[in-house]
């Protein structure tokens, strides 16, 4: 598909509900060094539970077009692309469930255009740029430069563009100037209900970080999964997988069930 001039590879699945139009929608955005396919094991949960899926490739991902640098840490051009992405398809309101890179895209966009995003999952999301991040962005250029397996991984992904795709990331997030990268006084613009997800054991984030976010946020919910990496979706699907139907709820009637599983001591408080 054609979207601000470049081809993005874009997947939608799902019935289309006479009822509703042209929904319900859910908008996948994959991590820093993903795609699309990183959301095989939760599309067709979602395509069962009854929601129509969008998943694609950012611009620079996957089979879309290649890209010379990623516009980090606002995600301005992905921003623009996503809104132009749901013109250009009709869907007027979708939920935004965004992992890593995508899991901060995602909270832009709702707090650039809160009317268009009834609900918003963010997993393994940076709002600034923590004292951890730097050890495991080092750990992923360790494994990129010496790991056969991994190189081999994301070739089978990105294909020729797995070189551009890793350093664009590593390059973007090594910038001096995001140091001082700070968005949480944006996320009080974000209207709608958002689970922040986060595993304790992700290498890239404190479990303090996720605290932030849910707190910054005028409707968040806290969900620490005891255990998990920052590969949560991937690794732990069979329980996050549950968690996120129950938080986006039916379609038509989303977060109906939600509110009653979310224990007290997840929903955002002072620290």
């Amino acid at each position: 598909m054609r979207v601000n001039g470049r081809s993005l590879c874009v997947e939608i699945s799902g019935v289309e509900d006479a009822r509703t139009q042209n929904g319900p929608w859910v908008v996948l955005m994959h991590h820093g060094l993903g795609s699309l396919g990183a959301w095989r094991l939760q599309s067709p949960a979602l395509v069962a539970a009854g929601w129509r899926v969008l998943a694609y490739d950012r611009w620079g991902y996957g089979r879309s077009d290649p890209r010379p640098a990623l516009s980090l840490p606002t995600f301005a051009d992905d921003v623009d692309d996503l809104r132009a992405l749901l013109d250009l398809t009709g869907v007027r309101q979708a939920a935004l469930v965004g992992h890593s890179d995508g899991g901060t895209l995602a909270l832009y966009f709702a707090a650039q255009y809160p009317q268009r995003v009834t609900r918003l999952v963010s997993v393994a999301a940076h709002i600034y740029v923590e004292a951890r991040m730097e050890p495991g962005i080092e750990g992923v250029r360790q494994a990129f430069e010496s790991d056969p397996t991994f190189r081999r991984a994301l070739e089978r992904v990105h294909g020729e563009k797995a070189r551009s795709v890793f350093y664009n990331w590593y390059d973007g997030w090594r910038q001096p100037e995001n140091l001082d990268w700070d968005m949480r006084p944006l996320l009080s613009r974000v209207a709608c209900p958002v689970l922040v997800v986060q595993g304790v054991e992700d290498e890239h984030a404190t479990p303090q970080h996720a605290r932030h976010l849910a707190q910054a946020l005028p409707d968040g919910q806290l969900w620490l999964l005891p255990g998990a990496g920052h590969m949560l979706p991937q690794d732990q699907a069979q329980v996050f997988n549950p968690r996120l139907l129950d938080f986006l709820g039916r379609p038509g009637k989303a977060g109906s069930s939600a509110e009653q599983e979310v224990q007290p001591d997840e929903r955002k408080s002072d620290v």
